[in-house]
């Protein structure tokens, strides 16, 4: 057998192709990131509606007030969660629980009915993103000149123009960390703080935190928190089947693809619709080529299927060559669209939804907690009664001040001493000690159960269980 050695001649690109990322180029090189052409189209202006609507949901719900108090605060410190009227605290934390559940269930049925739409027009990552690349748009050019610019040298020109850029991108940046950290500490007061260095440390820290993400995500990272950082992308597949909405190219009607004139039969020229101009990649934020089928990557953002109908309109073609379609569409069979899958995670969001407005209807307005003095569990007292000590821990949930009046079952003509009326502030939690006094000879075991009941003005009424001692 011979020896001698085949020649092998290395073939791996040396350059990153900037059409696509597929390659063997360093996507975490700044240098070869992906410089997105801006589409206009149908689906852009919903993803731009959206965002925009997204965007001041976010930022003007910290600024709405209810009463006195800030409609929805995450107040951590003092662990009271207002929203609107109503104050949940951490014994109310399944209500949270209920709403993650109802969180994940969405995702999983949007997911399975038209795939990566959350990525693709919610997202923040991807809201975030489209802004920062239309203040890059406005300030440096479009795509092709951004990246002519960025292979040459740097001018004064340029060099103003993105220290520019970068400033709209950091007060963006700082306006979404004042914004998020305003969920959890008053906005008022932390706005007026910031900005006149009267904040202490960790409002501050937080704030730029997060303005430090922002401005790293989307300015600089973009797609590859998508790609290689987003757990979603990984595990959609689980619920991807052939009846899922996704955006997808129909080769049967593409192929072959190649340039040609407008007046040109493709049948005579032996082509398909496609005439392989690249725009469908030039606009994706992902730097995909949707024409090589399925990826993980694609986002379903729809900027491909408006660039590419945009271009069937010029050549007079019929559009929809790139679509939102599904598997079986493009294999040339019917889609189900109610199927056990989507039923199932259908029927679930149901019930979590169900639940979730059952606990928010059955949350009190009030907290009661009884709370027995373990140093001494009973005393006779100068009466001759038998007395045991309380703490009572009443908490207003409500965001009015409210008067709630106490009292006792199970004891046979007990005396209470202390308040039994009280007035207690919104968000307010009252320590009351109380001691109740008993005749010894009214008590027919040694332990008895009680109630303790809180009740206010209205129709609410609640009680606690206790116990009352008479001897070891």
């Amino acid at each position: 057998m011979s020896q001698d050695k085949i020649d092998i001649k290395d073939v791996t690109p040396k350059t990153f192709n900037p059409k696509t990322h597929k390659g063997n180029g360093d996507r975490f090189n700044p240098s070869n990131r992906i410089y997105v052409r801006e589409s206009k189209g149908k689906f852009q202006q919903l993803r731009r509606y959206g965002g925009w609507f997204l965007l001041l949901l976010f930022t003007l719900i910290p600024w709405i007030s209810f009463g006195e108090r800030q409609a929805i605060l995450l107040d951590i410190g003092s662990q009271q969660f207002n929203f609107f009227g109503t104050t949940l605290y951490p014994q109310d934390l399944t209500l949270l629980a209920i709403l993650f559940m109802i969180a994940a269930f969405g995702l999983f049925f949007i997911t399975t009915f038209l795939g990566r739409v959350w990525c693709g027009y919610l997202c923040p990552q991807t809201v975030w993103t489209f802004m920062y690349i239309w203040f890059e748009e406005k300030l440096e050019g479009a795509a092709n000149k951004r990246r002519k610019q960025d292979s040459g040298k740097l001018t004064s020109n340029l060099i103003l123009r993105k220290t520019l850029k970068h400033i709209a991108w950091w007060a963006i940046a700082i306006a979404t960390g004042l914004t998020f950290v305003g969920y959890f500490i008053p906005i008022k007061e932390l706005v007026v703080g910031f900005f006149t260095f009267n904040s202490s440390f960790w409002p501050v820290f937080w704030v730029l935190f997060f303005a430090g993400c922002t401005y790293a995500n989307a300015g600089w990272m973009r797609s590859i928190v998508c790609l290689h950082m987003c757990p979603y992308a990984r595990f959609q597949s689980a619920m991807f089947d052939k009846d899922t909405f996704i955006v997808g190219y129909n080769t049967e009607r593409g192929e072959s693809r190649g340039p040609r004139s407008r007046k040109a039969d493709p049948k005579e020229l032996g082509l398909g619709d496609c005439i392989d101009c690249n725009l469908c990649v030039q606009v994706c934020p992902t730097g995909i080529d949707i024409r090589d089928g399925l990826q993980y990557e694609c986002i379903n953002c729809g900027a491909c299927i408006d660039a590419c109908d945009n271009t069937m309109e010029r050549m007079g073609y019929e559009k929809g060559l790139i679509s939102y379609t599904t598997e079986h569409r493009l294999e040339g069979h019917s889609t189900k669209v109610m199927r056990p899958k989507l039923l199932g995670y259908g029927a679930i969001l149901i019930l979590m939804l169900g639940l979730f407005f059952a606990q928010i209807a059955s949350v009190d307005p009030a907290g009661l907690s009884v709370l027995r003095d373990r140093n001494q569990l009973f005393k006779i007292n100068s009466q001759g009664l038998v007395e045991n000590t309380y703490n009572l821990k009443v908490i207003n949930k409500t965001q009015q001040e409210q008067e709630y009046k106490l009292d006792v079952s199970g004891l046979p003509d007990s005396i209470w001493y202390g308040k039994q009326t009280i007035t207690v502030e919104p968000g307010e939690v009252l320590n009351l000690p109380i001691s109740l006094g008993v005749d010894p000879e009214k008590l027919s075991s040694p332990v008895s159960t009680i109630q303790f009941i809180l009740s206010d003005n209205e129709e609410f009424t609640m009680e606690v269980e206790s116990r009352f001692i008479k001897k070891l």
